[in-house]
């Protein structure tokens, strides 16, 4: 079931230089194309965030945030339910930020910031204290390292099915060879393509669509070994140490932490 979502502010201009936004959304939540004149950066809890400029998608797992700068038209979706949270740059703050949309990486102070502003369900800091937090935060972001997408995706005639295929199943394990067989090129032509298209090598690339699926298999009450196996792996420590890579935490820990998402 799909529930969109629209967004409500109180304010025609930015209300400070930096100011909140938070929320709990459900599992296929979303948003019309719309556009601020204040930059925004989307981080979430629990699930997968997918934000479309254009016709560019940016998938972020809580890991990362993303960066949408003023004035850019944009529509979100929430693959699943989440714990959201907004951090609005007025555009005189936003010079020093990307002018296109990307990915932070998100730190564990900048969680820990997120955190707190939950607690005390800060929108617009007001207090010194309030405003040494944003700050902080601010400072944090503009030090993230920052990436183009998390999951990239291409057009390319020799890439486009290899990402259709394992977007419809992520546990497909063809070969690289295998598929430069099918593609009717050479493995070398096309791990070259996989590069220049996506950024990564098709084995990054694989990795990471398990571990989106992984998240989703977790919340279903699977267990670890089970997803290990279900997602090709032999055992689970591969797995385990694949999902600390991009989670920051074990499949575990991200089962408990996310349980009342469900």
């Amino acid at each position: 079931m799909k529930h969109l979502y629209t967004p409500l502010y109180e304010w025609e201009q930015p209300p400070a230089d930096i100011f909140f936004g938070h929320g709990e959304f459900l599992s296929g939540t979303f948003t019309r194309d719309h556009s601020h004149s204040w930059g925004q950066l989307q981080l979430i809890r629990g699930g997968i965030m997918e934000v479309k400029v254009g016709d560019k998608r940016y998938l972020s797992p809580s890991q990362f945030a993303i960066w949408v700068p003023p004035h850019i038209s944009h529509t979100s979706y929430m693959r699943r339910s989440v714990s959201y949270c907004s951090m609005n740059i007025a555009v005189s703050k936003a010079t020093v930020m990307p002018s296109h949309p990307c990915l932070f990486e998100v730190s564990a102070l900048i969680s820990a910031i997120v955190d707190e502003l939950k607690v005390q369900k800060l929108t617009v800091p007001e207090t010194d204290e309030e405003k040494r937090l944003a700050a902080v935060m601010f400072d944090q972001v503009i030090a993230a390292k920052q990436h183009s997408g998390f999951l990239p995706t291409s057009g390319d005639p020799l890439i486009r099915p290899i990402i259709d295929a394992l977007e419809e199943d992520p546990t497909n394990e063809r070969s690289l060879a295998t598929w430069a067989k099918e593609l009717h090129t050479s493995e070398r032509t096309l791990a070259r393509h996989c590069v220049s298209e996506l950024g990564m090598n098709f084995t990054e690339w694989r990795s990471r669509i398990k571990f989106v699926h992984s998240l989703s298999l977790l919340r279903k009450g699977k267990s670890v070994k089970e997803v290990a196996l279900s997602l090709g792996y032999n055992q689970s420590s591969p797995f385990i140490t694949m999902f600390k890579k991009h989670a920051n935490c074990t499949p575990e820990q991200y089962r408990k932490q996310n349980a009342l998402f469900d």
